[in-house]
């Protein structure tokens, strides 16, 4: 009987810088300590949850990473939105820059979404009241005052398995890296 060939759900993620990645995971750190929720790498989602066999998502991943060069992410706002996954996040400038690199990813991938991409930073992950959201927005701005008006270089796109099923995040891992130009 041959064997059958899993596919798993992965993610193509954009890696803020060291300095960067180090505020954020302060930020984060700061907000699970009042409102819970997993603990994730700071990272902004490229390409969204997709279904492939391994070979098929480094293959895909690779072929987006070799025609694509570092580009700038700036951040416009600390926001809030209605699900698990977008609880609390910094809302990024979709500028060309941003918005051509997840074109250029998702259609590596061929990924159809019907919702036009927001790029976006999440900072907490969890089922939050909006009073709660609220207070942890506010909360963003007293742990560091000038994270809405950052600006930084993408360099790095990971390629993660991200079962969206799992809460907990903790069967989510990092397959691959790639470095852009």
């Amino acid at each position: 009987m041959e064997a059958v060939t899993r596919e798993d759900v992965y993610s193509v993620w954009a890696i803020p810088p060291e300095d960067v990645r180090d505020r954020l995971k302060e930020v984060m750190k700061g907000l699970r300590l009042d409102f819970g929720g997993p603990e994730f790498e700071p990272h902004i989602t490229v390409v969204g949850a997709i279904s492939l066999t391994e070979a098929d998502a480094l293959h895909k991943f690779r072929s987006a990473c070799e025609g694509l060069k570092s580009y700038t992410a700036r951040i416009n706002s600390v926001s809030t939105g209605t699900f698990f996954y977008q609880c609390v996040y910094l809302l990024l400038d979709p500028n060309p820059e941003v918005m051509e690199a997840s074109a250029h990813c998702t259609g590596h991938f061929g990924y159809n979404t019907l919702t036009p991409y927001m790029p976006h930073l999440s900072i907490l992950y969890g089922d939050l009241s909006d009073e709660e959201k609220k207070k942890a927005q506010e909360k963003t701005e007293t742990l560091d005052e000038s994270i809405s008006s950052l600006s930084f270089q993408i360099t790095r796109l990971a390629l993660y398995k991200t079962d969206t099923e799992d809460k907990t995040l903790k069967s989510w891992e990092k397959v691959a890296e790639c470095h852009l130009n």
